[in-house]
């Protein structure tokens, strides 16, 4: 078992940046490639970033690109999301996952965050 905890949510206006980070407990953190994904109201769970394993490579949503920087510290077990130029369809919770693989696939994270609140005003 791995648990995911996620941290740094909040309320900013557009343009403004925020910073989420998830702590893992349990198996081996490296083991697992890390995901951010989000879902808004009414809209299904949506991939946001991940990294591998070791960190070497990363992917982005085509939304986000550009804004948003994702990244691990394995010696402390976190994964952070930083978000910049932050926009008003940006709103939702975010959760973090990790998975056996790296994937944009959120059928393939075992585990999962509760969730952190993003609420973006323009």
């Amino acid at each position: 078992q791995v648990q995911l905890v996620e941290s740094g949510g909040g309320s900013v206006q557009a343009g403004g940046s925020l910073r989420l980070s998830c702590t893992a407990s349990g198996r081996t953190f490296s083991n697992y490639a890390m995901g951010w994904f989000r879902q808004a109201p009414g809209k299904e769970r949506e991939v946001v970033a991940g990294i591998t394993m070791d960190g070497t490579r990363t992917f982005y949503a085509d939304s986000v690109k550009g804004r948003f920087t994702i990244s691990r510290d394995n010696a402390k077990n976190t994964v952070n999301l930083q978000m910049n130029s932050l926009k008003p369809e940006d709103t939702a919770v975010y959760f973090c996952a990790a998975a056996l693989i790296p994937t944009t696939n959120k059928n393939a994270y075992n585990y999962w965050g509760q969730g952190t609140q993003v609420t973006v005003s323009s």
